[in-house]
């Protein structure tokens, strides 16, 4: 069957509500410091925690989408979001807070089933513009969570976002049971052989490789400003609330407009050229950061050009990757978005050491380091490419 308009914007609404769950934790960084007595930057483990389990829960149960019915993992995966975000919203100390999230990122895998479940009900010549509309209602989801996180918390405590969240998840799951298509599994063999075969996939495609790792450089970038951009508006010459940093997710979301260009864009045959001009959105928003450190208008223009940037990064390798082995798109994007996330749980990480080594420029100044870093993968691959065809030609 085909998708419906309908399936598509009820997919996007699935899929930006429950990636939300990964990025509530963030503009909740201080408030959570204050009841567990802990410093502002030693709570934002929390968040990389969050982007761990996320990349875990990519490589080990995303794979299962290509061997067990996708309809049904679906819906229990996100029966077990709700019971992580209860844990969560229940925790007595910052160490069973630091499970939730583990446990929280691992169950929130939903929309990287959601996307190959799309890719594979779609006709080949409107692929990437449903992979953008799906993306559109994922980058909304990431980026309005903030917003909303960060009023919840101020006015209600930050635990009752977790309590939101839960029961979110707990009416997707009836609606998901009611709405969404089945979908037959393709791969017949063991669980063992369908781990195996994602390092298969990673030594046999190298278009895999390539978009993957420049995916997880852009994705660092990613992760380092988001997570230390709550503790520099929380401090001088700010001092924002959660709420009013929550709103800077609002920004963010603008740029997800621009998801269903991007897509159409990769249908016409041009996902790479994309990506070069996603990674020097990415490099230009650190440029302008690394100026705004008391700056928040600064601040707004970079987060529309990192925002609009990686989308133009991220939706044109994912279309780019869907279309190498149309059976093994779950495994396919099991490699692609584990390391992707891994790189943002990495990058977060790398963002905090920068922040306690020496504030918001190191932090920048290490981001156009990875994003040097992108543009090498990119290059090189282009010049490998090029050498091939030349020598193809004689």
């Amino acid at each position: 069957m085909n998708l419906s308009k309908k399936n598509v914007l009820f997919m996007a609404a699935a899929t930006g509500l429950i990636v939300a769950n990964l990025y509530y934790c963030q503009p909740l960084i201080i408030l959570i410091a204050k009841e567990f007595n802990i410093p502002n930057a030693d709570a934002g483990t929390i968040t990389y925690l969050t982007q761990a389990g996320y990349a875990i829960g990519l490589f080990l149960m995303v794979p299962l989408g290509d061997k067990i019915e996708r309809k049904s993992q679906i819906m229990y995966t996100t029966f077990a979001s709700v019971i992580a975000l209860i844990i969560a919203a229940t925790a007595q100390s910052y160490f069973v807070l630091e499970i939730a999230s583990l446990l929280i990122g691992i169950t929130s895998i939903v929309p990287q089933l959601i996307l190959p479940l799309a890719a594979s009900l779609s006709a080949p010549e409107e692929r990437g513009k449903v992979v953008g509309t799906i993306m559109s209602g994922l980058l909304v989801g990431i980026l309005l969570s903030r917003t909303l996180s960060g009023f919840i918390g101020d006015v209600f405590g930050w635990r009752a976002m977790f309590w939101i969240a839960s029961g979110l998840c707990l009416v997707l799951f009836f609606i998901i049971k009611k709405q969404f298509p089945y979908n037959k599994p393709v791969f017949e063999g063991s669980y063992k052989q369908l781990i195996g075969s994602l390092f298969t996939l990673i030594k046999e495609q190298p278009l895999l490789r390539e978009a993957t790792l420049i995916n997880v450089f852009s994705f660092a970038q990613f992760g380092a400003f988001w997570t230390t951009m709550v503790l520099l508006l929380s401090e001088e010459p700010f001092n924002f609330t959660s709420t009013t940093i929550g709103l800077f997710g609002i920004i963010g979301a603008s740029g997800a407009l621009a998801a269903p260009l991007v897509g159409k864009l990769s249908d016409k045959g041009s996902s790479r050229i994309a990506v070069g001009y996603g990674c020097m959105l990415i490099a230009f928003s650190f440029m302008i950061f690394y100026f705004s450190g008391s700056s928040v208008i600064g601040i707004v223009f970079g987060i529309i050009f990192i925002d609009i940037g990686m989308q133009g990064v991220h939706i044109s390798n994912q279309t780019r990757v869907y279309s190498i082995l149309p059976d093994a798109r779950n495994r396919m994007n099991t490699v692609f978005m584990s390391f992707s996330f891994l790189g943002t749980a990495a990058g977060s990480a790398f963002g905090l050491f920068l922040w306690r080594f020496g504030g918001w420029q190191s932090v920048t100044l290490g981001c156009l380091v990875l994003s040097a870093l992108a543009f090498s993968v990119y290059a090189l691959t282009y010049k490998s490419k090029r050498k091939a065809v030349e020598s193809i030609n004689g």
